[in-house]
């Protein structure tokens, strides 16, 4: 049980709780809004698309990976992956390299220089981002974390749902 759910409170919503919920799906609506806007604005930057950037920043925080594990986790198809894999490999950001415990599966790695060309355009974010976080406290701060971390995961829940669909839809 998170610290928050201990002091949630189950009984019947309050006229402000309303308003507040409704506040709060607006903000996080904006917030998904403007993510993927940024995503856009900076692969305009970095000379890309921003799928590309996105399973760039997939491989930084998950480390070098096959392509099959790359289509997974983006629920890209696997000839699509390739064709993102060959544009981030042209142009620099990742290379290929023979997987060592099968040799039919290539693993892909975003190179030395990939963060150090992204930073112009992602450490001012990162920096505002500091600078935002900065005025909570740990207790706040872990709070937000832990919602993070399940809104995270509601949303991988909700992209799986819409593609199962999708699947049974054909």
């Amino acid at each position: 049980m998170s610290s928050h759910e201990a002091t949630r409170t189950d009984a019947e919503p309050t006229p402000r709780r309303a308003e507040l919920l409704a506040s709060l799906m607006r903000a996080l609506r904006h917030t998904s809004a403007y993510s993927v806007l940024f995503s856009h604005a900076a692969a305009d930057r970095l000379g890309g698309t921003s799928s590309d950037m996105e399973c760039l920043d997939l491989l930084h925080l998950h480390g070098p990976m096959p392509a099959g594990r790359l289509a997974a986790l983006t629920g890209l198809t696997t000839g699509a992956i390739t064709g993102v894999v060959d544009r981030l490999e042209r142009g620099g950001w990742v290379r290929r390299r023979p997987d060592p415990t099968d040799r039919r599966r290539v693993i892909v790695e975003p190179t030395a220089e990939s963060l150090a060309r992204a930073e112009p355009i992602f450490a001012p974010m990162a920096r505002a981002t500091e600078e935002l976080l900065a005025a909570y406290t740990d207790a706040e701060l872990a709070l937000i974390l832990d919602f993070l971390n399940r809104a995270n995961a509601l949303t991988l829940n909700q992209i799986a749902r819409l593609r199962n669909e999708a699947k049974g839809e054909r």
